[in-house]
């Protein structure tokens, strides 16, 4: 038996889940079953990914616009099973992309953190990519794209008026829809900053689409609707969005991806970059 599996058993006996199923991702062992004939989920991740302390993440906003948490422990959690547990994807897929950043819009709005969570990195703990980078001799990404992006990112870590613990990954893929609660977010990896910051992963996505996501009118489209729906202001927004798709390439290096023009936080953040000259003046 592998450790992975010596950690899924163990996670199963200590927390009593009668398995129903199981399948694998390339994070994680996903585990559908029941305790006590209550629907649940248990996920273990196979190593200290990012969501290695989801769970306190989740535990902090108490169901609130989140799955709900039963146990937890350092890279497992045990969830409410989601049902059917449709990707938002599907809907900003289907030609209803601006229903989809209303819901996400929503899903922000109802997740209000209880109370601290002292361990969560802030965001310009996550900002040191960009020092790493410009620090080593890989080139896949334009120096000049990096530069710009480390200097807006900072910027604007430095003038942030109120800061909570955010997702951190908040996109389409990780908002699930459940027939009794709704649509709620999953595997936060949680984060300290302005709610501004929280938009940059949605405006990335569904990836598959980059006609749709990198579009300029879409990119205008769901700045306005975020900056109405949550009274966040645009040009952060934005801006945040640019810095972050440039920080999202650079995580991509480091994880052994390569990189070009074609990359995925590649393709918004020059689809943004000529939009922020604009946008300041609005």
């Amino acid at each position: 038996m592998t450790e992975l599996e010596e950690r899924v058993q163990e996670r199963i006996r200590d927390w009593q889940v009668k398995v129903i199923r199981s399948l694998e991702t390339e994070s994680s062992v996903v585990v559908l079953g029941t305790r006590d004939d209550q629907p649940v989920a248990l996920k273990v991740l196979r190593d200290a990914s990012d969501e290695w302390h989801s769970g306190q993440v989740l535990e902090a906003f108490a169901g609130r616009g989140t799955v709900r948490i039963y146990e937890h422990a350092e890279g497992a959690v045990l969830l409410e099973r989601l049902q059917p547990a449709t990707q938002l994807a599907v809907v900003a897929l289907n030609g209803s992309d601006e229903e989809a950043t209303e819901i996400l819009s929503g899903v922000i709005e109802r997740m209000s953190p209880v109370g601290t969570l002292d361990s969560a990195p802030t965001v310009s703990d996550w900002g040191m990519g960009f020092i790493r980078y410009l620090a080593g001799d890989d080139a896949q990404i334009p120096k000049t794209l990096v530069e710009r992006g480390e200097r807006l990112y900072f910027d604007l870590a430095a003038t942030q008026k109120s800061t909570r613990l955010l997702h951190g990954d908040l996109q389409h893929y990780n908002v699930l829809f459940d027939s009794n609660r709704g649509w709620v977010a999953i595997d936060p990896k949680g984060v300290v900053g302005e709610i501004e910051y929280e938009i940059g992963a949605s405006l990335r996505n569904p990836g598959e689409s980059p006609e749709l996501f990198a579009s300029p009118a879409t990119i205008e489209r769901r700045i306005r609707q975020y900056e109405a729906g949550l009274h966040l202001d645009a040009y952060r927004m934005l801006s945040w969005a640019f810095a972050e798709a440039v920080l999202s390439a650079i995580w991509l290096v480091e994880d052994g991806y390569a990189v070009d023009f074609r990359s995925v936080p590649i393709v918004l953040a020059r689809a943004i970059e000529p939009m922020l000259g604009v946008s300041r003046g609005n």
